[in-house]
């Protein structure tokens, strides 16, 4: 079975060598994709000296920072080329335990989406600030009744998509570059009838390197549910 991880990275020197040992040291026969978005901290060179002793280590380097929305589409479409058959997505910054990977993709056998959910059971969310749980918790409630999308952690980013999602799926069509990017994707999937199911997770915040979030991530995310559940009315989701 072809297994890709794809790692998104802007600025992730101080984490991406200690996720893509872990990673491997999981399952050697997983390949990881890092797409990464031009990052001046050397977070490329670090990529292309671990790529010397890992055959399985790819790298898609952009010339600029275009947003995570855009990251794994990128590696969604490389995906599909290189005819994998599971495509996982983690956080760099390791708040995601690559040690999930593996139920992951046990799930991915019975269903087209299995999502790493902080909020499936209870909310399992490590160090972070009241203010970013509370974000992040309403931003949920907010997507699940604005759209009806049955799914307590729709901006969750550690999922498995099955191949013949991503490829039912117009990716050159997928508006969010920021977080909604995740809300997005579930969306589209649920609304072409794929299975989905959350699994639960603990999150850990990150301990080191600075967050993605910011004011214009959260202003996208506001005005792209509401436009998700006009597209969906008018039919033109694709």
């Amino acid at each position: 079975m072809k297994i890709l991880v794809i790692i998104p990275t802007y600025n992730e020197s101080k984490t991406i060598e200690k996720i893509v040992h872990r990673i491997f040291s999981i399952n050697k026969n997983y390949n990881i994709l890092i797409v990464d978005d031009g990052s001046p901290d050397g977070t490329r060179l670090i990529v292309e000296q671990m790529q010397k002793e890992n055959p399985g280590l790819f790298l898609l380097n952009r010339e600029k920072k275009e947003g995570i929305g855009t990251a794994y589409c990128a590696g969604f479409k490389w995906a599909i080329d290189k005819e994998y058959e599971k495509v996982i997505q983690i956080d760099a910054d390791l708040s995601h335990n690559p040690d999930d990977i593996p139920v992951l993709i046990e799930y991915s056998e019975k269903y087209d989406l299995v999502i790493g959910s902080r909020y499936k059971k209870g909310i399992n969310v490590v160090n972070w600030p009241l203010r970013r749980l509370f974000l992040s918790y309403f931003a949920n409630v907010y997507s699940k009744i604005i759209t009806g999308l049955p799914i307590k952690d729709s901006t969750g980013g550690f999922k498995c998509f099955n191949i013949n999602v991503l490829k039912s799926i117009d990716l050159d069509n997928i508006k969010s570059s920021g977080y909604s990017f995740q809300i997005e994707m579930n969306f589209i999937s649920w609304v072409k009838g794929y299975c989905i199911e959350e699994i639960p997770i603990i999150f850990c915040d990150r301990t080191v390197g600075e967050s993605k979030m910011s004011k214009k991530i959260i202003i996208e995310a506001v005005y792209m549910v509401p436009l998700l559940r006009i597209k969906k009315l008018f039919g033109t989701i694709k």
